[in-house]
C-alpha cells in the first residue's frame, strides 16, 4: 500500500503561505495544498518566548516524494528554521486517496 502524507509549514504572512502552496501543487509535489489561518503561534526563539500571528499550510502528498517536497518548501520559506513536519496518513476515503495518487508526481 502507497504511504501517504501530510506535511505542514507555517509562515508570518498569507502571501508566502500561497506561494508554497502554488509552487509545490504545480509541481506535483502535494496534490492538494490548503493555507488556514491567521493562527496565533507561542513558541522558543533565541531564548525568549514569542508569540505570533502565522498562517499554516497543508500539504497531501505522497512519504516517497517527502525530500522533494521538504527541498522546495525549504526554497521558498522566508523562516531561518522553518517548521517543515510531516504526519502519516493512517486511513482515509479510497476515492480520495486515488485521486490524490494520481496527481501527484511519479516517485
Amino acid at each position: 500500500m502507497t504511504e501517504y502524507i501530510q506535511v505542514f509549514t507555517t509562515t508570518d504572512k498569507r502571501e508566502d503561505a500561497d506561494k508554497i502552496a502554488k509552487e509545490v501543487v504545480e509541481r506535483r509535489l502535494a496534490a492538494c495544498a490548503q493555507v488556514v489561518g491567521p493562527i496565533t503561534s507561542t513558541y522558543w526563539w533565541k531564548d525568549n518566548i514569542e508569540k505570533a500571528e502565522e498562517w499554516l499550510c497543508f500539504m497531501k502528498s505522497r512519504k516517497e516524494l517527502y525530500e522533494e517536497l521538504e527541498n522546495a518548501i525549504s526554497g521558498i520559506h522566508p523562516y531561518e528554521v522553518p517548521e517543515i513536519l510531516a504526519v502519516p496518513v493512517v486511513a482515509g476515503i479510497r476515492s480520495y486517496l486515488e485521486w490524490l495518487n494520481q496527481e501527484l508526481r511519479s516517485g
